[in-house]
């Protein structure tokens, strides 16, 4: 029997070559070994604000591209989180086991709640949800009781906490969930900003250059690369003191499936005209390919998610079901 993954990705913003490389990418060479669960979570991306009409179009745009990108729904059950009410109802048992100190800890919520804008009287108005988000991220990955869960490097705090919770529930309530340990991909676990290659390519980046979107116009994406920040030495070589070169040649290592070194051999000795035109050139044609696949899939994906929630709704409120029994509520 294949071990359980469970994985998914918010639908927040546009998904970027950072989503792809950091995460699709290595989801698409687990699906041949691994039960997976991969789910659009629709239902974090409510922590803050987002337009109805946008949240909607984010949604069908990422299952359509996760088809596109090569996931394959005979393989993998994909679905809408919020198509699956467990996810909600485990939330709240997690959050009764959960302290405000360890939510108040996390990463993601001192760095989201410093930009959240002021409201007319002045005041600041952090959302609840925000704070209990890693409870949700918790009750998402218990429900399908996974023995891996693929996260990238900002999100391995969360995956820490849930690994407490697992733990405590089942010494608590005498349950005998796993505690899921990550998987990290070696390569691009961590796209940079071309615009600011110290910080990661976001989907939420105010600056257009910033990030590579997986449904920009190619040439759009090719213009971007060109306009990538680097350094004044035109030296192309493996430095953390290079992070925009590193980046460049991180992009170009993952699209061409090589590794970093063979990377760097390959520009030992070009400059970073040549750099950045090379790896335009292959983001350029991995956009074009990948588009024309998202346009044949667009229209089918209300069955396949319709499926694979039918699917992961199973497993789903058996497992709500073990946790209810054992809290007393069932």
């Amino acid at each position: 029997m294949k071990e359980k993954v469970v994985t998914g990705i918010t639908a927040t913003g546009k998904l970027t070559l950072g989503n792809y490389i950091g995460a699709i990418k290595n989801m698409i060479k687990m699906q041949n070994e691994y039960d997976m669960y991969i789910f659009v979570a629709d239902l974090h991306a409510l922590t803050t604000y987002i337009d109805p009409k946008i949240l909607k179009e984010n949604k069908k745009n990422i299952l359509a591209l996760y088809l596109a990108c090569g996931l394959d729904a005979n393989k993998v059950t994909l679905f809408y989180q919020s198509d699956i009410s467990a996810h909600s109802e485990l939330n709240w048992l997690i959050t009764t086991i959960t302290n405000t100190g360890e939510l108040s800890r996390m990463t993601q919520f001192k760095d989201k709640s410093q930009n959240i804008v002021k409201q007319e009287n002045g005041t600041e108005m952090i959302p609840t949800g925000l704070f209990v988000y890693p409870a949700l991220m918790a009750a998402d990955i218990i429900l399908y009781n996974p023995k891996y869960v693929p996260v990238g490097i900002d999100q391995k705090q969360h995956l820490e906490l849930c690994q407490k919770l697992v733990k405590r529930m089942n010494k608590k309530y005498n349950l005998d969930f796993n505690e899921p340990r990550p998987i990290i991909p070696q390569l691009g676990a961590k796209i940079k900003s071309l615009q600011n290659p110290e910080n990661k390519m976001s989907k939420s980046d105010k600056n257009e250059n910033a990030s590579i979107y997986l449904l920009d116009k190619p040439e759009v994406a090719y213009k971007k690369i060109q306009k990538a920040i680097t350094d004044s030495e035109n030296k192309i070589y493996i430095s953390e003191d290079k992070p925009g070169v590193l980046n460049l040649l991180t992009i170009y290592a993952s699209l061409k499936n090589i590794n970093l070194e063979e990377s760097e051999r390959y520009f030992k000795d070009k400059d970073y005209k040549e750099l950045k035109e090379e790896v335009g050139s292959v983001v350029k044609e991995f956009l074009e390919q990948l588009q024309e696949k998202y346009n044949k899939v667009l229209n089918s994906i209300d069955e396949i998610a319709k499926n694979g929630a039918n699917k992961a709704r199973e497993i789903a409120n058996q497992n709500l079901l073990k946790i209810q029994k054992a809290f007393g509520i069932k």
